[in-house]
């Protein structure tokens, strides 16, 4: 299916998105049909595309990296782009791109650890670069009237977390930076592995914290290792917003019980949920979407809940075979449901 065009920054309200609560750009995760789901878990949150290069956008199929559902779109589901890179006028021209296609706003990459990343001389690399940073989203920001944002780590290697970061801090929002996503923990570069610098470094909420509370000018969106509602809300009163990464993905009712205290939503039923993406995968599976592009991204829906195990194997298994639209999630929607009843009884 083609994703065309959404609309020009003149055709909609520039206005900051709400960050009390959001889902972090995940690589291979956190894709267009994945959003769609999201959005129906808590349709306030504002949503990440996964990394894009800047040279993907300027040079690649921009309607298949930038493009949304056409739903998504008319609802004015708030997504963020996420951009990779470090040459300032590239950034600026995959901005100015994306300008058509409907974001909140725009993000630069200052926290991936990865090793194409550092290659690529883009990622948490360039927390070692404050001036370039700066230069970067400098230029991002002359090529859109949307918020421009970074999103980091609280430092890198040997780098100080005290003054390593708040230089980082200085230098950004000296070039008009007002919100920040802060990892916090530090990425190891040297020595560890992507997956390592997910878990190994420990995490420092505190030193978040002590950020937030010397910026008061400035929004600190706090990630990292907020994998329950309990954990993110009892860090909420120190932030302006909690960001959710892995937790979203594999329990994603975690942003249902996060938006009903946030935004005063009721947490939507399970099956109301694998009803509307049941009707989602109707319309995108006959427009050439494999059903397993979809459904992989909801196999998290009954975690913990009776059926889950049903829910995730039939999920898993038949997707793949089955060509009749939404039709498997109702079915197995239907089978859990009536499984927990059952054992209720």
């Amino acid at each position: 299916m083609r994703y065309n065009h959404a609309m020009t920054t003149g055709e909609r309200k520039m206005t900051a998105p709400d960050r009390r609560l959001s889902v972090a750009p995940m690589m291979d995760w956190t894709d267009r049909h994945c959003r769609h789901f999201h959005h129906h878990v808590a349709p306030d949150a504002l949503l990440f595309t996964e990394m894009v290069t800047a040279d993907a956008v300027i040079h690649g199929d921009r309607d298949r990296l930038l493009g949304q559902p056409p739903e998504d779109i008319d609802a004015a589901v708030p997504v963020a782009l996420q951009l990779g890179g470090s040459d300032p006028a590239r950034l600026a021209e995959a901005t100015r791109i994306a300008n058509d296609y409907g974001y909140a706003e725009v993000n630069l990459n200052v926290g991936c650890p990865s090793d194409r990343v550092q290659s690529g001389r883009f990622g948490a690399c360039l927390m070692a670069e404050p001036a370039l940073v700066a230069e970067c989203v400098s230029a991002m920001a002359g090529a859109t009237s949307l918020p421009v944002t970074v999103k980091c780590r609280i430092g890198i290697d040997d780098m100080d977390e005290e003054s390593g970061l708040d230089s980082f801090i200085d230098a950004i929002h000296g070039a008009g930076i007002m919100t920040v996503y802060l990892h916090a923990r530090k990425a190891w570069l040297q020595g560890l592995s992507p997956k390592e610098n997910r878990d190994i470094p420990p995490l420092n909420y505190d030193r978040a914290a002590r950020l937030a509370a010397a910026r008061p000018d400035m929004q600190v969106i706090l990630n990292g290792g907020l994998d329950n509602a309990g954990a993110a809300l009892e860090q909420l009163p120190s932030f302006a917003g909690v960001m959710i990464g892995r937790a979203a993905y594999r329990t994603p009712m975690i942003l249902a019980d996060l938006a009903a205290p946030v935004f005063g939503r009721e947490v939507p039923a399970r099956l109301q949920i694998a009803g509307a993406m049941a009707d989602y995968a109707d319309r995108h599976t006959a427009e050439g979407v494999p059903l397993h592009a979809i459904t992989r991204h909801m196999l998290g829906l009954y975690h913990g809940q009776r059926g889950a195990r049903l829910w995730r194997r039939h999920l898993g298994e038949e997707a793949r075979n089955r060509r009749d639209g939404g039709a498997l999630i109702r079915e197995v929607a239907a089978a859990c449901e009536e499984m927990a009843a059952r054992l209720a009884a």
